[in-house]
């Protein structure tokens, strides 16, 4: 099995099925693919016609979609436990895993993911609503599932994978958090797999000036 991935620094989409298969120690070939602008499409679309990373390569079959993977890793390597075991809880996870698939584009838009950079930005307010929406969304789900365990829904699952980029995007940019949602935020920036990730992002010398917000 094989895994395309972009630039570690910048590739918040990569990074959770990464994680995913790291945390749950599915053995798995990287491959990894600049971002760069450059060729970029005829790179990418060696691997799936989609011409964007992740792409999850297992035999013949081609997976392109972040969700869509994890979905696959749980189902085939993970006998299901990418979700929580309960069934509500596991709507409840599916759910604010689609939410960040598919919103918070102000967030995605002025604080892209950049894990080797300690940057300073204005945030507008459509961004600061997106942050505020999801520290209520850790704060809520780590509370209503601590007995259980320290991640949203109690043991780490894909809802968890999801977040990481945003963890890292917070600390780039010194995004302030309620206390709950800080130490959410601190613990999975503490996991092993995603220091993994940070470590070796910060070993990488490319550059991608349009991932490159914010001042020093």
């Amino acid at each position: 099995m094989k895994l395309v991935i972009g630039n570690k620094n910048y590739s918040s989409w990569s990074l959770r099925p990464w994680l995913l298969l790291s945390a749950f120690k599915v053995k798995f070939i990287e491959i990894q693919e600049s971002l760069a602008e450059t060729g970029i499409k005829e790179r990418f679309e060696q691997y799936s016609p989609s011409g964007k990373v992740p792409v999850l390569l297992d035999q013949e079959l081609i997976i392109w979609d972040s969700l869509a993977i994890c979905e696959y890793i749980s189902e085939k390597y993970l006998a299901g436990k990418g979700w929580p075991e309960d069934l509500n809880s596991r709507a409840e996870a599916r759910a604010v895993c689609a939410e960040m698939h598919s919103s918070f584009m102000a967030l995605r838009n002025e604080l892209p993911m950049n894990c080797r950079a300690s940057r300073k930005l204005d945030l507008s307010s459509a961004a600061k609503v997106d942050i505020s929406q999801i520290d209520s969304i850790w704060s809520h789900y780590t509370k209503q599932n601590s007995s259980i365990g320290p991640w949203l829904f109690g043991e780490f699952s894909i809802a968890d994978c999801f977040f990481a980029p945003v963890a890292f995007r917070f600390s780039t940019y010194g995004v302030s958090l309620s206390e709950s949602a800080q130490k959410y935020s601190s613990r999975l920036l503490k996991h092993a797999s995603v220091i993994a990730w940070q470590e070796a992002a910060r070993a990488e010398t490319e550059i991608i000036p349009r991932d490159e917000a914010g001042t020093e």
